[in-house]
């Protein structure tokens, strides 16, 4: 770890903030302004559809601008965003708080490529440790994000509103961490014959298609279950308080790892980390289905939170081996775009079914995913024997 590093992993835990916070108030904000219940989600959505509709012009701004400006830039819409939902949420306007979390979102595909820059401010030797670490600064937004949200929600007198300020100055102080981060410099290439393979060309090798597959639906089973616990956890007679304390521990789950799983993959290798990654998705759906109590929501939880670690940090790392420098913007754009399409058709899902089909039927339909995912990893393992054991 340098400086640059641990200044980009508070960022992180930064970013983190936002996003949890979000996740706490926004399904409760948008049931209390929705027109119908099953819109609750809706600006959760709201978040990460921005995300996937971003993902081209971020991809474009890092290239033309850098990093760092890019980053900035994300900062900057972030605090506007955040301001823009304070202000629907103290004028009870619904479709104003949805179109802040769709601006909210250009701040989210930003954020998303901070794992990448984490690879790209370490040694080559260093580099999975450097993502692993860089995604443990979370840890911030886990004990912030709900703390957060806890705190401000009756800071003004509108609930939650004082939440949606606090963001904003939360991006303003990451503004400030990002300002002095030294990212090394990337010449722009010149000419056709230097941009690289086409998209399609990347995206066809197995390793590039199973970390794109492991890192959505390793994000979109985790947003799928996440989204919809405060809602559960209402429908279930559970005060905000305890939500926010499951949601700590989530998020505890996700980034707590990073402090060695960069070490668990260098030791047993990427694949066997995201096989435990998907097992352990598999444990947080048996323990989600015993019951409706508050350590039941805890346990599966925080399960949860460890097995995407495993799998969004396998999948990081499995990916960087599949393009070149001149061709990074372009791939890591087209995982992140994944991402957040899988993303945004849970965040839906979730509010739709645990508000009309309960909480066990939203983990039944989670099985589907972690199946997927597990059968991709078996997939690639199983291809990777045969180029073995085939001559040269």
């Amino acid at each position: 770890m340098n400086r640059n590093l641990w200044l980009l992993a508070l960022c992180q835990g930064l970013f983190l903030t936002n996003n949890v916070t979000f996740i706490a108030i926004n399904g409760l904000v948008g049931l209390s302004l929705a027109p119908f219940g099953w819109m609750a989600t809706l600006p959760v959505m709201g978040y990460v559809v921005g995300g996937a509709l971003s993902t081209p012009l971020v991809a474009k701004t890092q290239a033309r601008f850098g990093r760092r400006a890019s980053f900035q830039i994300g900062l900057a819409v972030a605090a506007f965003s955040a301001l823009l939902g304070a202000w629907a949420v103290m004028e009870h306007h619904f479709w104003a708080l949805v179109a802040a979390t769709v601006i909210a979102g250009y701040y989210s595909a930003n954020g998303q490529l901070y794992r990448f820059a984490a690879a790209e401010l370490a040694l080559p030797a260093f580099r999975e440790k450097a993502v692993s670490l860089v995604l443990a600064g979370g840890l911030i937004g886990a004990v912030a994000g709900p703390n957060l949200a806890a705190r401000s929600r009756s800071l003004l007198e509108v609930p939650f509103a004082g939440a949606y300020i606090a963001l904003a100055i939360v991006a303003l102080a990451a503004m400030a961490m990002m300002a002095l981060i030294q990212f090394p410099e990337v010449s722009a290439p010149k000419g056709p014959q230097n941009q690289g393979r086409s998209l399609g060309t990347i995206m066809r090798q197995p390793v590039f298609a199973v970390a794109c597959i492991s890192a959505a639906l390793s994000y979109g089973v985790m947003n799928l279950l996440m989204a919809a616990t405060p809602l559960a956890m209402q429908q279930c007679g559970l005060e905000f308080d305890d939500a926010a304390l499951v949601l700590e521990w989530h998020v505890i789950g996700m980034f707590a790892p990073g402090f060695f799983t960069g070490h668990l993959i260098k030791r047993f290798g990427t694949l066997t980390i995201m096989g435990v990654g998907a097992l352990l998705n598999l444990l947080c759906i048996a323990v989600a289905l015993t019951g409706v109590e508050l350590h039941q929501f805890v346990i599966s939880l925080f399960l949860l939170g460890v097995g995407w670690n495993f799998l969004f940090t396998g999948s990081t790392t499995l990916s960087l081996g599949a393009y070149r420098p001149e061709e990074k913007d372009r791939a890591q754009a087209a995982i992140n775009f994944c991402v957040f399409a899988v993303m945004a058709l849970t965040s839906f899902a979730s509010g739709a079914l645990v508000t009309t089909q309960g909480w066990t039927l939203l983990n039944l339909g989670s099985l589907l995913p972690v199946l997927l995912t597990a059968l991709a990893l078996g997939w690639l393992a199983w291809n990777r024997s045969m180029q073995r054991a085939s001559p040269s």
